[in-house]
């Protein structure tokens, strides 16, 4: 069981699944959705650099890395909002766990673009 149980390990997460989001919009032929995706991870790697420090220590507890897998290995519509729909989730249950509000507004920012880009397909 791989836990997100810190500010660093959520922000890394996160910045792979947009990595990964990224990947998998170029290898389907959705250039403005892979740009999306970079721009998410671009923003989430400004936030975490920014925010490191204010981070106060505490433990944060029931997430876990597995209940967020992708599966990239489709391309169709349905798997496209499959996995944004994940995408979604992830963010709406980790923005309320960050205890400084810019990563927070952050990470809340990433879920209704996931959620609507899920609903949209």
């Amino acid at each position: 069981m791989s836990s997100l149980n810190t500010f660093g390990a959520i922000m890394t997460f996160a910045i792979e699944l947009e990595t990964k989001l990224r990947d998998y919009y170029q290898t389907a032929g959705d250039s403005a959705r892979a740009a999306d995706a970079d721009k998410r991870r671009s923003n989430l790697e400004r936030v975490r650099r920014e925010n490191v420090t204010e981070i106060k220590l505490e433990p944060i507890e029931g997430l876990d890395q597995a209940d967020y897998s992708l599966d990239l290995s489709a391309t169709s519509a349905e798997a496209q909002s499959a996995a944004e729909a994940i995408a979604a989730v992830f963010y709406q249950d980790v923005a309320p766990k960050i205890n400084v509000r810019e990563a927070q507004r952050a990470l809340e920012r990433c879920g209704r673009q996931h959620a609507e880009l899920a609903a949209n397909k």
